[in-house]
């Protein structure tokens, strides 16, 4: 991954960089004094993860972490020198979107590989929750507009009002996990289909989502994206409680697509989804949970605020709205521009 130290102090800082020699597999891009260089500097260049202190002047790390993740949004791993004594910061920051927290090693400690295993096991674990950094644009991605809804109980309903609230000249796909029998699915589709002004179907093993037009999972198995243009439907994860799961829907997103895309999460029972709009936050992607006031269950839209996984958290009748919004404003390269 490529990564970036924010950090004061010279001798973590150069802590921090042994610490990374160790893992050839991970390159320092740059280092910034304190959070308001560390602001200037992603948007400059923005790195898969940004290794960032609480204590510094100008602008401590939760005040950088809140800017960062609202304007250029990367992975964020709190470092700082005692985390039970920062516990207050440190959850702040998280609350802002940074992914966890760990304790600065010290070159006085003696033996530096033994003091950084629990920073490089923190690094392994974000390279693996964001795919070894932000997908980038390539042969391999595709950069089409998408919409990635997922909804279970009470979904139909807060679906209907969403999609009944978009112009017909909205331009983008839209892509719909709701947890629903199969058997239910059709009429699902059909119901929709009369309250919105946009085109409405069953996705078919082998879609192409299209701008202006909606799809739903169909069958008792996951709906994904199986190359950077194509859907289609897997029985894996066999073991996962939903089945389509929009964690697993989300994922897949991540994996192929560039953007930009907009995650949403309505209402609904449990926590499938959360981890997986965490993800398209985490890669720069914009995302949504709706508000517990609007919710028939504050389930899902719950679980994605615990984690952050939301850039924004709004009641029902505002998603659609800002939904045009973000698609009729500039893009960034990863995601939609708030």
């Amino acid at each position: 991954m490529r990564i970036a130290i924010v950090n004061d102090v010279r001798l973590v800082v150069e802590a921090l960089r042994r610490v990374l020699a160790l893992a050839p597999e991970h390159q320092l891009v740059w280092t910034a004094q304190d959070g308001a260089e560390a602001v200037e500097r992603c948007a400059e260049d923005r790195p898969d993860l940004l290794l960032m202190d609480l204590l510094m002047p100008r602008m401590d790390g939760v005040e950088a972490t809140r800017r960062i993740m609202a304007q250029t949004p990367c992975a964020i791993l709190i470092v700082t020198a005692d985390v039970d004594t920062n516990a207050a910061r440190v959850f702040a920051a998280m609350g802002h979107g940074a992914l966890d927290a760990v304790a600065s090693p010290s070159l006085g400690s003696g033996d530096l590989l033994a003091d950084a295993q629990s920073l490089l096991a923190k690094i392994t674990a974000i390279g693996r929750l964001i795919g070894d950094g932000p997908v980038r644009r390539g042969a391999a991605v595709s950069s089409h507009r998408l919409v990635a809804i997922g909804s279970s109980a009470g979904g139909p309903a807060a679906l209907g009002t969403v999609l009944q609230a978009l112009p017909r000249s909205f331009p983008a796909a839209i892509v719909i996990v709701q947890h629903v029998d199969v058997r239910f699915a059709p009429g699902l589709a059909d119901w929709l289909r009369h309250q919105s002004a946009l085109p409405v179907r069953l996705a078919v093993e082998g879609d192409r989502p299209l701008p202006g037009q909606v799809l739903i999972a169909g069958r008792d198995e996951h709906l994904v994206f199986k190359s950077k243009d194509r859907l289609g439907y897997s029985d894996q994860p066999s073991d996962h409680a939903y089945r389509p799961s929009v964690d697993v829907f989300l994922h897949s997103a991540v994996r192929y697509l560039a953007g930009p895309i907009v995650g949403v999460l309505l209402t609904g029972m449990g926590s499938d989804g959360a981890k997986g709009l965490k993800a398209l936050r985490t890669t720069g992607h914009h995302t949504i949970a709706q508000d517990r006031a609007t919710s028939a269950v504050y389930g899902m839209p719950k679980a994605a605020a615990a984690i952050a996984a939301a850039v924004e958290i709004l009641p029902l009748e505002r998603i659609a709205p800002r939904l045009t919004e973000l698609f009729g404003t500039a893009h960034s390269k990863t995601g939609v521009a708030a």
